[in-house]
């Protein structure tokens, strides 16, 4: 069995991986299985409903979070107070701009949903932009993924199916690379903290 009779009788398993990652993670996934989805791999709108799906259940879900156990959780952890601050200065800044953006800047994503439940933002609101930024941000690393995927085949014709194990292989390690990557760099980002960092007050 080659790796499309896997994708075909596994489908929805490899749908779900790109909902939880989306709901954990950022844009690598849905950069590489776009580029599947160009080899004819992947469905492109059910990857592309995964994706979409999964980011904004995981930016509502830490909203949530935020909204009723934020302050305790800031008083668990207080190296989070930077990364959320940093959040609250771009949304005091921009305000809905940055609600349909933060996705897309690196270094901010991660604490920016959560900062968002700390704030006087009403829920209704946010479920509205973040369903819309969801979408925009799906589109956006799909369609990346896919063309670059067109690329690849144009340059290597039908020889780019045969390669369909080892673009697994490779989608399967850069992507644990980048995580690791991701992961290694954030933390060092809140063992950063500086002194005199101001304190989130809990919305009224």
């Amino acid at each position: 069995m080659d790796i499309n009779q896997l994708i075909a009788h596994n489908g929805a398993c490899f749908y779900g991986i790109v909902f939880l990652w989306t709901f954990l993670e950022g844009e690598t996934v849905v950069i590489f299985a776009g580029f599947a989805a160009a080899q004819g791999l992947v469905d492109p709108l059910l990857l592309l409903g995964a994706a979409w799906l999964g980011s904004f259940a995981g930016d509502q879900f830490y909203f949530w979070i935020a909204r009723h156990f934020g302050v305790r959780l800031l008083e668990r952890f207080p190296r989070w107070r930077h990364g959320v601050d940093g959040a609250l200065r771009w949304l005091e800044r921009y305000d809905a701009g940055f609600i349909l953006s933060f996705r897309f800047i690196y270094g901010v994503r991660n604490f920016s949903s959560f900062a968002l439940g700390l704030r006087a933002v009403k829920w209704e609101r946010f479920l509205r932009l973040n369903f819309a930024a969801a979408g925009l941000w799906a589109v956006s690393f799909v369609s990346i993924g896919y063309f670059l995927g067109h690329a690849f085949r144009a340059m290597l014709g039908d020889l780019a199916r045969s390669f369909s194990l080892v673009m697994l292989g490779m989608f399967v390690a850069i992507g644990l690379g980048m995580w690791l990557l991701h992961r290694l760099q954030r933390r060092r980002q809140l063992l950063r903290v500086p002194p005199g960092a101001t304190v989130v007050l809990p919305p009224p």
